[in-house]
Protein backbone atom coordinates (compact mmCIF):
# COMPACT_ATOMS: atom_id res chain seq x y z
CA UNK A 1 0.00 0.00 0.00
CA UNK A 2 1.53 3.05 -0.84
CA UNK A 3 -0.06 6.98 0.09
CA UNK A 4 0.49 10.65 -0.45
CA UNK A 5 -0.54 13.92 0.28
CA UNK A 6 -2.29 16.46 -1.81
CA UNK A 7 -2.90 20.63 -0.69
CA UNK A 8 -7.18 21.46 0.02
CA UNK A 9 -7.73 24.47 -1.73
CA UNK A 10 -6.44 26.69 1.20
CA UNK A 11 -3.21 25.22 1.73
CA UNK A 12 -4.45 22.44 4.32
CA UNK A 13 -2.57 19.03 3.15
CA UNK A 14 -4.93 15.69 3.27
CA UNK A 15 -3.51 12.79 3.24
CA UNK A 16 -4.50 9.43 1.36
CA UNK A 17 -3.57 6.02 0.59
CA UNK A 18 -3.54 3.67 -2.35
CA UNK A 19 -3.88 0.07 -2.61
CA UNK A 20 -4.39 -1.86 -6.08
CA UNK A 21 -3.96 -1.08 -9.98
CA UNK A 22 -6.96 -0.59 -12.25
CA UNK A 23 -9.77 1.84 -12.59
CA UNK A 24 -9.61 4.39 -10.05
CA UNK A 25 -12.30 4.26 -6.87
CA UNK A 26 -12.08 6.96 -4.89
CA UNK A 27 -14.04 5.92 -0.81
CA UNK A 28 -13.86 8.28 1.70
CA UNK A 29 -14.32 7.32 5.42
CA UNK A 30 -17.26 8.78 8.34
CA UNK A 31 -16.82 11.45 11.18
CA UNK A 32 -14.38 10.79 13.30
CA UNK A 33 -13.10 7.76 11.83
CA UNK A 34 -10.44 6.99 9.48
CA UNK A 35 -9.17 5.16 6.07
CA UNK A 36 -8.00 1.73 8.30
CA UNK A 37 -11.58 2.21 10.01
CA UNK A 38 -13.90 2.23 7.47
CA UNK A 39 -11.97 0.51 4.58
CA UNK A 40 -8.81 -1.86 5.21
CA UNK A 41 -9.37 -3.18 8.78
CA UNK A 42 -12.82 -4.94 7.57
CA UNK A 43 -10.75 -5.99 4.34
CA UNK A 44 -13.32 -3.95 1.85
CA UNK A 45 -10.49 -2.39 0.22
CA UNK A 46 -8.88 -5.53 -0.41
CA UNK A 47 -11.83 -7.08 -2.13
CA UNK A 48 -12.24 -4.13 -4.17
CA UNK A 49 -8.53 -3.81 -5.20
CA UNK A 50 -8.74 -7.90 -6.46
CA UNK A 51 -12.10 -7.08 -8.96
CA UNK A 52 -8.92 -4.64 -10.71
CA UNK A 53 -9.61 -1.60 -8.86
CA UNK A 54 -7.23 1.21 -7.43
CA UNK A 55 -8.08 2.38 -4.36
CA UNK A 56 -7.94 5.95 -3.60
CA UNK A 57 -8.62 6.35 0.23
CA UNK A 58 -8.38 10.01 1.56
CA UNK A 59 -8.38 11.13 4.89
CA UNK A 60 -10.53 14.16 5.81
CA UNK A 61 -8.56 17.27 7.28
CA UNK A 62 -8.59 16.56 10.72
CA UNK A 63 -8.47 13.09 10.87
CA UNK A 64 -6.27 10.31 10.56
CA UNK A 65 -2.39 11.22 8.57
CA UNK A 66 -3.90 14.48 7.62
CA UNK A 67 -3.20 17.79 8.65
CA UNK A 68 -5.32 18.54 12.20
CA UNK A 69 -5.69 21.98 12.05
CA UNK A 70 -7.86 22.97 15.53
CA UNK A 71 -9.47 26.36 14.52
CA UNK A 72 -12.76 27.42 12.86
CA UNK A 73 -11.53 28.80 10.16
CA UNK A 74 -9.80 25.67 8.69
CA UNK A 75 -13.27 24.08 8.56
CA UNK A 76 -15.94 26.02 6.96
CA UNK A 77 -18.72 24.91 4.77
CA UNK A 78 -18.55 21.75 3.07
CA UNK A 79 -14.93 21.77 3.29
CA UNK A 80 -14.62 18.09 3.44
CA UNK A 81 -16.22 18.34 -0.34
CA UNK A 82 -13.81 20.48 -1.07
CA UNK A 83 -11.05 18.59 -0.49
CA UNK A 84 -11.89 15.82 -2.24
CA UNK A 85 -12.86 17.72 -5.55
CA UNK A 86 -8.75 19.05 -5.01
CA UNK A 87 -7.74 15.26 -4.29
CA UNK A 88 -9.86 14.38 -7.59
CA UNK A 89 -8.45 17.11 -9.69
CA UNK A 90 -4.75 17.15 -8.05
CA UNK A 91 -4.86 13.47 -9.13
CA UNK A 92 -6.15 14.08 -12.26
CA UNK A 93 -8.86 11.32 -11.82
CA UNK A 94 -11.15 11.23 -15.10
CA UNK A 95 -12.70 7.99 -15.54
CA UNK A 96 -13.24 7.15 -12.02
CA UNK A 97 -16.23 5.51 -9.38
CA UNK A 98 -16.50 7.10 -5.99
CA UNK A 99 -18.05 6.44 -2.57
CA UNK A 100 -18.13 6.75 1.17
CA UNK A 101 -19.84 5.62 4.34
CA UNK A 102 -21.77 7.98 6.60
CA UNK A 103 -20.39 11.40 6.18
CA UNK A 104 -18.23 10.14 3.62
CA UNK A 105 -20.97 8.72 1.62
CA UNK A 106 -22.75 12.52 2.17
CA UNK A 107 -19.24 14.20 1.17
CA UNK A 108 -18.93 11.70 -1.72
CA UNK A 109 -22.84 12.71 -2.95
CA UNK A 110 -22.67 16.24 -2.17
CA UNK A 111 -19.43 16.26 -4.41
CA UNK A 112 -21.45 14.95 -7.68
CA UNK A 113 -23.99 17.29 -7.38
CA UNK A 114 -21.19 20.01 -7.23
CA UNK A 115 -19.69 18.87 -10.50
CA UNK A 116 -17.48 15.51 -9.70
CA UNK A 117 -18.12 13.33 -13.01
CA UNK A 118 -17.96 9.58 -11.12
CA UNK A 119 -19.01 6.64 -13.60
CA UNK A 120 -20.70 5.53 -10.45
CA UNK A 121 -21.63 5.84 -6.96
CA UNK A 122 -21.70 4.17 -3.27
CA UNK A 123 -23.66 6.39 -0.63
CA UNK A 124 -23.26 3.68 2.19
CA UNK A 125 -24.27 4.02 5.77
CA UNK A 126 -26.68 6.88 4.87
CA UNK A 127 -30.36 7.70 4.30
CA UNK A 128 -32.23 10.67 2.79
CA UNK A 129 -32.51 12.57 6.95
CA UNK A 130 -28.84 12.72 6.78
CA UNK A 131 -28.37 14.44 3.18
CA UNK A 132 -30.91 16.87 3.48
CA UNK A 133 -30.55 17.82 6.96
CA UNK A 134 -26.79 17.47 7.35
CA UNK A 135 -26.56 19.32 10.79
CA UNK A 136 -29.25 17.84 11.86
CA UNK A 137 -27.98 13.86 12.23
CA UNK A 138 -26.75 13.09 15.52
CA UNK A 139 -24.96 17.07 16.20
CA UNK A 140 -26.51 17.71 19.24
CA UNK A 141 -25.13 14.53 20.84
CA UNK A 142 -21.45 15.05 19.38
CA UNK A 143 -21.44 18.87 20.38
CA UNK A 144 -22.22 17.77 24.20
CA UNK A 145 -19.34 15.28 23.92
CA UNK A 146 -16.74 17.88 22.30
CA UNK A 147 -17.52 20.11 24.72
CA UNK A 148 -17.70 17.85 27.73
CA UNK A 149 -14.80 15.46 26.74
CA UNK A 150 -13.29 13.66 29.66
CA UNK A 151 -16.06 14.09 31.94
CA UNK A 152 -18.73 11.71 31.36
CA UNK A 153 -19.98 8.42 32.90
CA UNK A 154 -18.54 5.40 30.56
CA UNK A 155 -22.00 3.71 31.31
CA UNK A 156 -23.63 6.66 29.96
CA UNK A 157 -24.27 7.15 25.87
CA UNK A 158 -22.12 10.14 25.98
CA UNK A 159 -19.85 8.56 27.79
CA UNK A 160 -19.85 5.62 25.00
CA UNK A 161 -19.59 7.85 22.36
CA UNK A 162 -16.73 9.33 24.06
CA UNK A 163 -14.87 6.07 24.17
CA UNK A 164 -15.14 5.60 20.52
CA UNK A 165 -13.52 8.90 19.81
CA UNK A 166 -10.95 7.89 21.99
CA UNK A 167 -10.36 4.56 20.31
CA UNK A 168 -10.12 6.74 16.77
CA UNK A 169 -7.66 9.02 18.30
CA UNK A 170 -10.14 11.81 17.27
CA UNK A 171 -9.29 15.39 18.62
CA UNK A 172 -12.17 17.21 20.15
CA UNK A 173 -11.01 20.26 19.24
CA UNK A 174 -10.54 19.64 15.35
CA UNK A 175 -13.54 17.58 15.65
CA UNK A 176 -15.99 20.57 16.94
CA UNK A 177 -15.35 22.81 13.97
CA UNK A 178 -15.81 19.87 11.04
CA UNK A 179 -18.99 19.32 12.51
CA UNK A 180 -20.38 22.36 11.79
CA UNK A 181 -18.85 22.18 8.09
CA UNK A 182 -21.94 20.15 6.40
CA UNK A 183 -23.89 21.65 4.07
CA UNK A 184 -28.00 20.39 3.14
CA UNK A 185 -28.30 18.79 0.05
CA UNK A 186 -31.67 19.53 -1.57
CA UNK A 187 -34.16 17.26 -3.07
CA UNK A 188 -34.27 19.28 -6.18
CA UNK A 189 -29.88 18.84 -6.49
CA UNK A 190 -30.38 15.18 -5.50
CA UNK A 191 -32.18 14.94 -8.41
CA UNK A 192 -29.71 15.98 -10.93
CA UNK A 193 -27.69 12.97 -9.91
CA UNK A 194 -27.73 10.50 -12.72
CA UNK A 195 -25.03 7.93 -12.35
CA UNK A 196 -25.89 4.77 -11.19
CA UNK A 197 -26.20 5.13 -7.43
CA UNK A 198 -26.06 2.27 -4.66
CA UNK A 199 -27.39 3.11 -1.53
CA UNK A 200 -26.38 0.66 1.32
CA UNK A 201 -27.62 0.57 4.96
CA UNK A 202 -27.50 -1.84 8.01
CA UNK A 203 -31.36 -3.46 8.97
CA UNK A 204 -30.77 -1.88 12.60
CA UNK A 205 -29.33 1.26 10.76
CA UNK A 206 -31.33 3.27 13.31
CA UNK A 207 -29.91 6.75 12.36
CA UNK A 208 -30.56 5.95 8.79
CA UNK A 209 -32.57 3.17 7.96
CA UNK A 210 -35.66 4.52 7.34
CA UNK A 211 -35.29 7.04 5.50
CA UNK A 212 -32.64 4.98 2.81
CA UNK A 213 -35.42 4.24 0.39
CA UNK A 214 -36.13 7.75 -0.14
CA UNK A 215 -32.53 8.25 -0.88
CA UNK A 216 -32.20 5.78 -3.22
CA UNK A 217 -35.60 6.78 -4.87
CA UNK A 218 -34.35 10.62 -4.90
CA UNK A 219 -31.92 10.02 -7.47
CA UNK A 220 -32.53 8.88 -11.37
CA UNK A 221 -30.85 5.90 -11.35
CA UNK A 222 -30.58 4.65 -7.58
CA UNK A 223 -30.85 1.29 -6.10
CA UNK A 224 -31.00 -0.06 -2.65
CA UNK A 225 -29.06 -2.49 -0.51
CA UNK A 226 -29.84 -3.66 3.33
CA UNK A 227 -26.79 -5.50 4.67
CA UNK A 228 -26.89 -6.90 8.37
CA UNK A 229 -26.19 -4.75 11.46
CA UNK A 230 -26.43 -0.85 13.19
CA UNK A 231 -24.84 1.75 11.54
CA UNK A 232 -21.30 0.82 13.22
CA UNK A 233 -21.76 -2.81 12.59
CA UNK A 234 -22.73 -2.53 8.59
CA UNK A 235 -19.44 -0.50 8.44
CA UNK A 236 -16.80 -2.98 9.12
CA UNK A 237 -19.35 -6.17 8.39
CA UNK A 238 -18.19 -8.80 5.32
CA UNK A 239 -21.82 -7.60 3.78
CA UNK A 240 -20.73 -3.98 3.20
CA UNK A 241 -17.94 -5.08 0.87
CA UNK A 242 -19.96 -7.67 -0.70
CA UNK A 243 -22.41 -5.60 -1.59
CA UNK A 244 -20.34 -3.09 -2.88
CA UNK A 245 -17.98 -5.68 -4.93
CA UNK A 246 -21.79 -7.03 -6.85
CA UNK A 247 -22.74 -3.25 -7.73
CA UNK A 248 -19.41 -2.37 -9.11
CA UNK A 249 -18.22 -5.89 -10.46
CA UNK A 250 -14.92 -6.36 -12.31
CA UNK A 251 -13.31 -3.00 -13.33
CA UNK A 252 -13.12 -4.32 -16.38
CA UNK A 253 -16.94 -3.98 -17.27
CA UNK A 254 -17.18 -0.59 -16.19
CA UNK A 255 -19.56 1.15 -18.95
CA UNK A 256 -21.38 -1.59 -18.75
CA UNK A 257 -25.24 -1.64 -17.79
CA UNK A 258 -25.52 -2.73 -13.88
CA UNK A 259 -28.58 -3.76 -12.01
CA UNK A 260 -31.81 -2.54 -13.03
CA UNK A 261 -33.15 0.61 -10.75
CA UNK A 262 -34.56 -0.57 -7.23
CA UNK A 263 -34.35 -3.92 -5.02
CA UNK A 264 -33.57 -4.55 -1.56
CA UNK A 265 -30.81 -7.48 -0.37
Amino acid sequence: MSGGRIKGRDGVEVAFRELGEGRPLVLVHGFTCSVAMNWIEPGHAERLAALGYRLVLPELRGHGDSEIPRDAASYPDDIFVDDLLALIEQLDLRDYDLGGYSMGARTALRATVRGATPGRLVVAGMGMGGVVDANGYRNDLYRKVFAGFGSFSPDTREGRMEAFLRRTGADPQAMAHGLEASVDTTEAELASVSVPTLVVVGANDSLHRDSADRLAESVADGRLVVVAGSHNEAAVGSELGEAIAAFLGPASDAGRPVATKGGVG
